[in-house]
């Protein structure tokens, strides 16, 4: 631990407030966050404070023209209700990966960790307990230029907050392959987690769920021919004795949950094919009865089974979830490591070390 993160707690914590048993998605937050600020090309007075509104300027960048980027973390108990940190490292390189295709500046690694091990081992106690629960970890970056101009920001602000979150689908999802609008093309943003990208598929899924489905399976920009993911999560399909999963060619996000399903189930003796993958080659296969599974993976989602698919005026049923062994595998086996009951080979699991209390 080399950064010096001064601590300031709250007064009173609002745990006790929480019902673990009920918690939806996304609108509960533990109660403390970590804030940095970068100016003069340098993060300065990296922090741990008590979560609250922050006051921003009517014209910060942000706001105006787009440079905003985040990550999609969760932190859980093992068994012996140790908290534990999943692949925290990769979400620090992707982080910055954004960063380089939004023009922003890298933040740390070594920060970006240390604050994450400090953070969640302050606010540990917001871990749920329930299986397919988790503290979900958000660190994101925002330019903070009070400045009206096409141009990058000199100043962002960076900041990594906590919730309680239980499961973010509870059961199989319905999609519909968009053949109207685009998520994103090669040479665009499609490969950074820039908050932009999730604004412009708001309109798409609204309509997806005015024709009632859960989902948009988007399709590439160019044809509307390949598969690229769906609105949260990579895909995978299940083809015979195969697993079929696009290849991320600049326009679909470099998932690290999809990462790990890829590993584990070649580790698995799984034939996983990594390509382009028309939406031809579904329909056929479907119509073969060779299209056993489809699934999608995401640090929210984890696995989410999908029961439907839509395609143009062809409505393609999957077999019920029971039947399905290669999703419900890859599930169970993160879902073990997460929980600790599965031994980690692969060096996945990195435990929670919290720096020294400064100011504490």
């Amino acid at each position: 631990m080399k950064q010096n993160i001064k601590i300031t707690k709250v007064q009173q914590s609002r745990l006790s407030e929480v019902d673990f048993e009920n918690i939806p998605f996304g609108r509960v937050f533990s109660d403390h966050m970590f804030v940095a600020e970068y100016k003069d090309g340098e993060w300065h007075n990296p922090r741990i404070e008590p979560f609250e509104r922050f006051p921003i300027h009517p014209a910060a960048m942000a706001l105006h023209y787009g440079q905003a980027i985040f990550e999609g973390m969760k932190a859980s108990k093992s068994k012996d209700g140790e908290p534990f940190l999943f692949r925290p490292e990769m979400h620090a390189k992707r982080i910055n990966a954004s960063a380089d295709r939004m023009c922003m500046p890298h933040f740390p690694e070594d920060l970006f960790l240390e604050a994450l091990h400090a953070l969640v081992g302050l606010d540990q106690g917001w871990i749920p307990p329930q299986e397919g629960s988790a503290l979900y970890i958000r660190p994101y970056m925002f330019a903070n230029d009070e400045f009206i101009g096409v141009k990058p920001s000199q100043n962002y602000k960076f900041i990594i907050f906590t919730g309680p979150v239980g499961p973010y689908y509870p059961k199989p999802v319905s999609l519909i392959a968009e053949q109207k609008y685009v998520r994103a093309v090669r040479g665009g943003t499609g490969e950074a987690k820039a908050a932009g990208n999730y604004g412009g598929s708001l309109l798409p899924a609204k309509i997806a769920n005015e024709k009632g489905y859960d989902q948009v399976m988007w399709m590439d920009g160019h044809e509307f021919k390949y598969i690229q993911e769906v609105g949260t999560m990579n895909i995978f399909f299940v083809l015979g004795d195969t697993v079929v999963t696009p290849e991320t060619d600049g326009a679909i996000l470099k998932g690290i949950t999809r990462d790990c399903a890829i590993k584990l189930l070649k580790d698995n003796g799984h034939k996983v094919e990594v390509r382009p993958l028309a939406i031809d080659e579904i329909v056929e296969a479907y119509k073969k009865g060779e299209l056993k599974e489809c699934f999608g993976t995401g640090t929210a989602a984890v696995v989410a089974h999908v029961s439907k698919i839509a395609y143009k005026d062809l409505e393609m049923e999957l077999p019920p979830v029971e039947e399905r062994k290669v999703g419900a595998w890859v599930k169970m086996e993160i879902d073990g490591l997460r929980a600790g009951t599965i031994e980690d080979e692969n060096g996945w699991i990195v435990p929670v070390q919290a720096v020294e209390e400064i100011n504490a």
